[in-house]
């Protein structure tokens, strides 16, 4: 209660301005309470997304965000995007996620990893589901193309036209700028997760930051 009352009494513009602020990249129709790290009052959330239908803050695509002031975010997530672009479009991708974010400012982004799904693949489980997940099944070939089901329906967004490993994945933010990277694979989800900052850090304070974001 002692701390509220303080709270209470610290003027309105001060405390806005010491929250952070993140742009949630296809966000879909997902907010940041969703989200691990972001989900509290230190973060304003804008949500952006190619997609208007989900009502986004800002309608945009990774390719073009110059909807998005240049140094104006502390953070991105990005979350099963990046896949749906085609290789030449990424370093055009992750150069606008490199010029929206602050100095200091980091990103966090998942997608398919292609080892753990080819791996099904060589065992000859390309339409075995593999989990299940809020849409339904998920089949080795649902993660190399794009949900079958939502492409099919006429969401040709959700076609994949690019993939990665960890270390692709790695190699391609450092080409784009991003100084320091923490992360790695999870083979039973067959996904990929990467925090990249955009300062240099050293491992003590990558490795106290990045797991607050990370599953």
């Amino acid at each position: 209660m002692k701390y509220y009352s303080k709270l209470r009494r610290r003027p309105y513009r001060e405390w806005i301005h010491k929250m952070k602020t993140f742009l949630h990249v296809g966000c879909g129709p997902q907010n940041k309470y969703q989200l691990k790290g972001f989900g509290s009052n230190e973060w304003a959330e804008i949500r952006f997304d190619i997609d208007g239908s989900v009502k986004p803050d800002i309608v945009g695509s990774l390719t073009d965000m110059s909807k998005v002031g240049s140094g104006s975010v502390d953070a991105i997530y990005s979350a099963h995007n990046i896949e749906h672009l085609f290789p030449h479009e990424v370093p055009i991708a992750l150069g606008e996620f490199y010029r929206v974010l602050k100095p200091q400012g980091f990103v966090v982004i998942t997608c398919p990893d292609l080892v753990s799904v080819c791996e099904a693949v060589v065992k000859d489980r390309l339409l075995e589901p593999l989990y299940q997940s809020p849409a339904g099944p998920i089949s080795p070939i649902d993660i190399l193309y794009g949900h079958r089901g939502y492409i099919a329906q006429g969401n040709e967004f959700m076609a994949h036209k690019c993939g990665f490993t960890y270390s692709a994945l790695c190699g391609t933010f450092r080409n784009a700028g991003f100084k320091s990277l923490f992360g790695g694979a999870r083979p039973a989800a067959f996904d990929l997760w990467l925090f990249a900052s955009k300062a240099a850090l050293t491992d003590s304070e990558i490795t106290k930051c990045a797991p607050a974001f990370l599953p």
